[in-house]
């Protein structure tokens, strides 16, 4: 009896999005070939099977990721067992804890609802969806191998054995690029392709300095609030504090270069921390700071704009078709959202076996993906310049108030299953853009961003009326009192 044979996907890059688009991409009955540049990074202790934090993962120098329920959603879609094992080994964060230079810090929760975030560290999550797709039958995972060209007619990669030197090509029936903000199947693109792109490197840097566990009489413990990210916003520069599973908190200065260059040497390194933030360095103490400065690369902050994303059966998602500052948390969740996307059109199209699908499929993710990228990127610059100013300030705060108070008055629960659908119907009632972006994955990041500035426009506009209300009161109260006199 002929057996015809399966589908072959290839996909450049073993980080999550690569590993869960091709967990995804199996499950629909593809033949998976994963190729990844680095080598290989698991480590032995950690099982497919087991929840359980490794005793030693690969750390990069990186601040922490953060699951949100869009990122979550994403995940559920395609393994549900991977959404338990990824929020094991993560810290549930109910809000922001906001550090003043003078006075107690102040807690801001992040949704009414009582909806989380979680932290959790960048090389778990990769490790985690990598031991997950591995453990897959039909899925085969290639380190040291790096893509060096790509024939988009016949649809051939040819790849490079970093280990060997030798070059080989591979057949596929679609190939997606998940190599990350540097994607050389991006580069490949922009070569056969008019794509639209843009990359710019903003003036902030960042350096990791990481916070150790606290010591008390049941062992370790965190030094600080483990129910909440901490900022210490200062203006043109903060610093960002993320709690780990292990009772670490993952600490980053973000900064201008300028400052950093000032910034090199004993004599002024510690003399700033006790300026601006002497509560955290009370507790990282100066010889853990000088190490951290000494020995942590600066790290920089890239913004990447794509369009299009494909070019006949070949597809860049994730980091190479979007990056953005890391200032909303959806950084990791927009990437996953990529996967459940291009999985449900996929779907769609009864797994998109053939030619003609795979370009449709591809042509509508391209056309329609694009808004939400663009948008979500402009959120997340927005959301840098609020991190450092505006979360500590009343006009923050009061708008803050607003913004939950109408949405109590007109809050519904969340019925859509995505399992079934892209996105949901247009949302009914008031939802601040916090919830919307990471806890309604049923909104795309258009939809949010223009509800929000709808929402926006009224409550200034009803600002002014009263401004214009009370003015008028106060001159009244004035005309009367002088002919009173």
């Amino acid at each position: 009896m002929n057996m015809t044979p399966a589908p072959k996907a290839v996909v450049v890059g073993a980080g999550p999005v690569g590993c869960l688009s091709a967990i995804a991409l199996a499950k629909l009955g593809w033949d998976v070939v994963v190729y990844e540049r680095r080598p290989d990074i698991r480590a032995d202790s950690l099982q497919a099977s087991s929840c359980e934090i490794p005793a030693r993962i690969p750390r990069p120098r990186s601040i922490n990721l953060t699951l949100s329920a869009r990122g979550i959603a994403a995940v559920q879609s395609i393994d549900s067992t991977l959404v338990e094992r990824l929020l094991y080994n993560a810290v549930p964060l109910q809000g922001r804890m906001v550090h003043h230079l003078k006075g107690n810090p102040t807690p801001q929760q992040y949704d009414r609802q009582g909806h989380c975030l979680y932290s959790i560290e960048r090389g778990l999550v990769n490790l985690i969806i990598l031991e997950t797709a591995a453990a897959v039958k039909n899925i085969s995972i290639k380190f040291s191998h790096k893509a060096v060209g790509v024939d988009f007619k016949n649809n051939v990669l040819r790849l490079c054995n970093s280990v060997t030197g030798q070059e080989f090509d591979e057949n596929f029936d679609l190939c997606i690029g998940a190599d990350g903000s540097n994607s050389i199947i991006r580069h490949f693109l922009m070569r056969a392709t008019q794509m639209e792109y843009s990359q710019h490197y903003l003036s902030h840097e960042y350096v990791e300095i990481r916070l150790q566990a606290g010591k008390n009489s049941s062992g370790d413990t965190f030094l600080l609030d483990s129910d909440h990210l901490h900022v210490w916003p200062r203006g043109n520069f903060t610093v960002v504090a993320m709690p780990n599973k292990d009772k670490t908190f993952t600490c980053a200065l973000f900064a201008p270069r300028e400052m950093f260059d000032n910034l090199q040497y004993p004599d002024a390194l510690i003399p700033f921390f006790q300026a601006h933030f002497p509560d955290l360095l009370s507790l990282l103490g100066e010889k853990r700071l000088l190490s951290a400065f000494q020995n942590n690369p600066r790290s920089q902050l890239i913004t990447v704009k794509a369009n299009l994303y494909h070019k006949g059966s070949v597809l860049v998602i994730g980091d190479g078709a979007h990056s953005f500052v890391p200032f909303f948390g959806q950084g990791l969740n927009c990437a996953l959202e990529d996967v459940r996307i291009l999985s449900a059109l996929l779907c769609e199209e009864k797994g998109g076996c053939d030619p003609s699908a795979i370009h449709r499929v591809f042509k509508h993710y391209s056309e329609s993906r694009h808004e939400d990228l663009i948008a979500i990127g402009d959120l997340a610059m927005d959301s840098h310049l609020k991190m450092r100013r505006s979360v500590a300030t009343w006009s923050y705060t009061i708008r803050a108030y607003i913004d939950n108070l109408l949405y109590a008055l007109s809050e519904s629960l969340f019925v859509v299953k995505l399992s079934q659908t892209i996105f949901g119907p247009e949302s009914t009632g008031w939802i601040p853009l916090y919830s919307m972006v990471s806890f309604r994955p049923d909104i795309s990041y258009s939809a949010a961003k223009k509800k929000a500035e709808h929402q926006k426009r009224l409550v200034d506009s009803v600002g002014i009326s009263l401004a214009i209300l009370g003015l008028g009161y106060i001159l009244h109260a004035f005309i009367n009192l002088n002919k009173l006199l």
